[in-house]
């Protein structure tokens, strides 16, 4: 399916909501802009987007996607420039992902117009809602679910693409507490871990909860069969480093490829750092603490860019982590990272996509 920009109907509010918004006090997920961006998939095809007021949708009780899981979708951020132009990070990575959880999920693929030229026009659209404020950004959620209205197990023969955005500030507004998860698995090698699946999340909400009961902020998965290798954190994909070396497991089967991962690797590398993609055994980290080599610890991903570890708890003890002040590899990425996103500095990768208005 070919697209020409303008031939994308759109069908705007009569009144912007964006007077609910301020700016300097922007609650995570919690007001949306104006518009999304929808599409459907029937007959093998995907059929025309059109863009339309944010709002409820009608589904039948029988709606595949509530039975069988087929729900996908993706996580990104848009920045307004200096110059007033908005700024999208990795937008493709963003939609190469979406079509590798699509393929596992037994779904079918987004044709790239579609996402770039709708996520284009939408922005345009709704480019008052790209926050002005320093920390704070537009997160935009693509996602696909089906919407075949039949109770059977099988994949659905059609669906429905959504794209909509919301202001965003810091998704933690501290350092973070985890608790290595003992019991609990996120996913087992061949399954669904690496997909952005819905029910991956789902799945992990319990052992979560749990520990927030015990004064945790998340967990660290570790390896289905023994929990003996460190995984991922809520979220966020995982780093430590230790005598001076930045560590993260690699990504597989189990583990989610962020693309803040991706990028905080390859500035680590353009800083000169040494960078380690294995195995991290618990062993290690325990040992690498009571040695007083384990400098530094946090989580990567869009929402959270990079959110500090202050304390690993582990089998009944805290291990406190050096103060975040003090931090020289993640601080350094973190700035740097920060000021390629907004156009403050040299785009050398060729991450950020630019739309001018």
């Amino acid at each position: 399916m070919s697209l020409d920009m303008l031939t994308i109907p759109a069908e705007c509010v009569a009144q912007s909501r964006i007077s609910e918004l301020d700016y300097n006090n922007i609650e995570f997920g919690k007001i949306f802009s104006d518009h999304m961006l929808v599409a459907d998939y029937k007959d093998g095809a995907w059929q025309t987007p059109q863009i339309m007021p944010y709002g409820n949708m009608s589904l039948s009780p029988a709606t595949s996607a509530l039975h069988y899981g087929q729900s996908i979708f993706e996580g990104m951020k848009a920045y307004k420039s200096t110059d007033g132009a908005i700024l999208l990070y990795r937008p493709l990575d963003n939609l190469k992902r979406l079509n590798i959880s699509a393929e596992r999920m037994c779904m079918p693929a987004l044709p790239e117009d579609i996402f770039m030229q709708g996520l284009e026009q939408l922005l345009k659209l709704d480019a008052a809602w790209v926050p002005p404020t320093a920390g704070c950004a537009l997160y935009i959620r693509p996602f696909m679910f089906a919407t075949d209205d039949f109770i059977g197990v099988r994949p659905s023969s059609t669906y429905r693409f959504i794209i909509f955005s919301c202001p965003v500030g810091a998704y933690y507004g501290q350092p973070l507490k985890v608790a290595i998860e003992p019991h609990y698995m996120r996913s087992a090698e061949g399954g669904a871990g690496f997909a952005k699946a819905a029910g991956n999340y789902g799945a992990a909400l319990l052992p979560a909860r749990k520990m927030q009961e015990k004064g945790y902020h998340q967990l660290i998965w570790t390896d289905a069969r023994d929990h003996k290798y460190i995984e991922e954190s809520g979220t966020m994909n995982l780093m430590f480093v230790i005598d001076g070396k930045l560590i993260t497991p690699p990504v597989s089967t189990t583990i989610l490829k962020g693309i803040t991962r991706d990028s905080v690797l390859q500035l680590a590398r353009d800083l000169g750092y040494t960078v380690e993609e294995r195995k991290v055994a618990v062993d290690e980290i325990v040992e690498a603490h009571k040695a007083g080599k384990l400098q530094e610890a946090f989580g990567t991903g869009t929402a959270a860019t990079i959110a500090q570890i202050a304390v690993i708890h582990h089998n009944g003890a805290d291990m406190e982590l050096p103060a975040i002040e003090g931090r020289e590899i993640s601080n350094k990425v973190a700035t740097e990272l920060d000021k390629i996103k907004t156009g403050e500095a040299p785009d050398t990768h060729n991450w950020v996509y630019r739309i001018n208005l």
